[in-house]
């Protein structure tokens, strides 16, 4: 039995080849800067494939994106944060 190629809606695809967020994705639809298959898209609810060729304004959408997770035993005097406006140390000084 062949397997089933999963289907997944074309913002989605976008967003997770992390091109822009799923709401940027639906702006970039209809602004018809979307190709699948080399037609343009311009309405949102189309559904794609591992198999289809997406491109972004000519630039081909890689959709194997590898994932890397990180463990990180952050320190006390170490906040969560990305800035701090107190001069703190932040998780993103490590990295």
């Amino acid at each position: 039995m062949p397997s089933k190629l999963t289907e997944e809606r074309l913002q989605k695809a976008i967003a997770n080849a992390g091109v822009a967020s799923r709401r940027h994705a639906e702006e970039l639809i209809a602004a018809g800067h979307v190709t699948v298959n080399g037609n343009v898209i311009t309405e949102m609810g189309v559904k794609v494939t591992s198999e289809d060729a997406i491109e972004v304004d000519g630039v081909p959408l890689n959709q194997e994106e590898k994932k890397q997770y990180f463990v990180f035993y952050k320190p006390r005097d170490v906040i969560s944060a990305v800035t701090d406006n107190k001069g703190r140390r932040t998780v993103t000084d490590f990295f």
